[in-house]
């Protein structure tokens, strides 16, 4: 599927997030669950009730990536990092980003990031995700995508995907999205440009994930920098 970049980095300016439906079909999506078993795809096992994370679990794949999770990661980084030195300008920060995500990934490693951050993540009745920003390191690329792999209402109740925005000196706003199975989500990894009267400044977002309320939830996570 095209991907309209212009409407697409419009959206994650305005809102911090961008809807992109129809990236998976349903073979796709159901290849990636049967992908979860598999623990030789995996480096790591996270349950998040341990950590305090909320509940439910996830899994980070291992360097080599499937196919499908390479190919994505890879397929959406160009225009990814066009929007984030388009923000970098914005913000007058200095920083910025390399065009393809193999010069990201070395930027990774140079640093000691070098553990692979795309997951797989569950959740099943009760389960649900706390607010939290996906950091691994002192690289950090501003933006991540979820793709939604169980149709809401049929495969599970609940599990909204929540954003909230915490501007400075003022109160919280929320959100709660329910894509579709096959759908992906661009979201911003901390903060997006919001414009003021001094000029552009940092709006901090978080993510989560609603209670599940009955059956099974899966998404895909494509975080473009490694971790520590």
């Amino acid at each position: 599927m095209a991907i309209d970049w212009d409407r697409t980095a419009a959206s994650l300016t305005d809102f911090g997030f961008a809807e992109l439906p129809g990236m998976l079909s349903a073979q796709e999506c159901g290849d990636l669950i049967a992908l979860y078993p598999r623990g030789d795809l995996f480096r790591s096992r996270i349950d998040m009730a341990q950590y305090r994370f909320g509940k439910g679990e996830y899994q980070y794949f291992r360097y080599p990536l499937p196919p499908l999770v390479e190919e994505l990661r890879h397929r959406l980084y160009p225009g990814l990092s066009a929007v984030a030195n388009t923000w970098a300008d914005l913000l007058r920060n200095g920083e910025r980003f390399p065009d393809t995500l193999d010069a990201l990934l070395e930027r990774c490693h140079q640093q000691g990031q070098t553990r692979p951050t795309p997951l797989m993540l569950r959740y099943g009745p009760g389960d649900f995700n706390c607010l939290h920003q996906d950091l691994y390191g002192p690289v950090a690329f501003p933006f991540q995508v979820v793709f939604f792999l169980s149709e809401p209402q049929s495969d599970y109740v609940g599990g909204e995907f929540l954003l909230v925005e915490n501007p400075p000196r003022a109160q919280a706003m929320g959100r709660a999205l329910r894509p579709n199975r096959g759908d992906a989500l661009i979201i911003t990894t901390r903060h997006r440009p919001a414009t003021g009267k001094r000029g552009a400044y940092k709006v901090s977002v978080r993510h989560g994930v609603s209670p599940v309320t009955a059956g099974l939830r899966w998404t895909l996570g494509i975080i473009f920098h490694d971790a520590q």
